[in-house]
């Protein structure tokens, strides 16, 4: 069975470089033949319930890669019709709601969901963020940046982006567009000011928004570790967040050890390159769309103390451990 590739052009640079880069579409391989046809039928009970969801592109839709360099703000082909062509320019495209999943939708005592799903494990490679309007499941923004570690030497940059990204072939655009994390905050923080998410004078917590991650590992453990890394104080808007892991469990009365289970339970295609964080990032997002069409309401999960940061507590006594 053949599996589609995409290629990837590269911004002009004094270094030299190649023109193209080769990435495969999935570590989660899809067939060709079905990225061209592809339409997303995601349908599910809860156990009490028999309630089902559709999240489907028009017929004429066809799942494309993310353009790396546009998910920055660095793209510098829009005007190119092959590059078009071939790369997606549009979240929203693989985020589409039918208006028909709207009928179950139940009271969310939050306005917007940060799906976030961080890459890298000794220091963070990849910060990606989708802005979910919880009222309505639609898609709103994003915020993506590479990340660049700060204690590595250039050698162990080199080997550890090989490791991490050289199997997707996007190793390239990371060397291309990453920044330290400091740097990447202080855009997020631009970001959600911009979003009216946050405000720095009003006691730096979200305002009527939360972090969804697929686990607690993203802000309980590898979030204040970068922070310690690059020696800034942990802000505030990390301080609390929805483990979506916890929620299934307590909705659907049944365990999803991550993402992926999530998504073969509720039967919808997995689309893009497993652990690439922007991929990664928009599958949750799916799932997210899929179960408040169910009927979810989503609470936070976890909290950490404001007294003692290093502690967190869990909020769901029913929780994936």
């Amino acid at each position: 069975m053949a599996f589609a590739r995409a290629f990837v052009p590269f911004p002009p640079s004094s270094s030299s470089r190649p023109s193209i880069l080769n990435l495969p579409i999935s570590h989660v391989s899809i067939p060709f033949q079905s990225i061209r046809n592809l339409t997303v039928s995601a349908s599910s009970s809860a156990l009490n319930s028999s309630a089902s969801m559709e999240i489907e592109a028009p017929k004429t839709h066809r799942w494309r890669p993310m353009c790396l360099y546009y998910t920055q703000g660095r793209c510098i082909k829009m005007d190119d019709a092959t590059h078009l062509e071939k790369f997606n320019h549009n979240y929203s495209a693989d985020l589409k709601v039918n208006a028909t999943c709207l009928n179950r939708l139940r009271p969310q005592n939050l306005d917007y969901l940060l799906v976030l799903d961080l890459e890298g494990r000794v220091e963070i490679l990849e910060f990606p963020v989708l802005m979910i309007d919880a009222k309505t499941m639609e898609f709103v923004d994003a915020f993506h940046r590479f990340v660049k570690p700060s204690l590595m030497s250039k050698q162990k940059i080199m080997e550890y982006i090989e490791g991490k990204y050289g199997s997707f072939g996007v190793d390239r655009v990371w060397h291309d567009t990453a920044i330290p994390f400091k740097d990447v905050l202080e855009e997020f923080e631009v970001w959600m000011t911009n979003h009216h998410l946050w405000k720095k004078d009003q006691g730096g917590s979200l305002h009527r928004a939360a972090f969804v991650t697929c686990g607690n590992w993203d802000l309980k453990t590898m979030i204040p570790k970068q922070c310690k890394i690059s020696k800034i104080k942990m802000p505030l808007y990390f301080m609390e967040w929805i483990n979506l892991k916890d929620i299934y469990l307590n909705f659907y009365k049944r365990t999803a050890t991550g993402m992926m289970t999530m998504m073969r339970q509720l039967e919808i295609p997995a689309w893009g390159s497993h652990h690439l964080g922007i991929d990664d990032a928009k599958n949750i997002a799916r799932v997210v769309q899929h179960m408040l069409a169910d009927g979810v309401v989503l609470q936070i999960t976890a909290r950490r103390s404001t007294t003692t940061p290093d502690e967190v507590n869990f909020l769901f006594g029913n929780r994936i451990r």
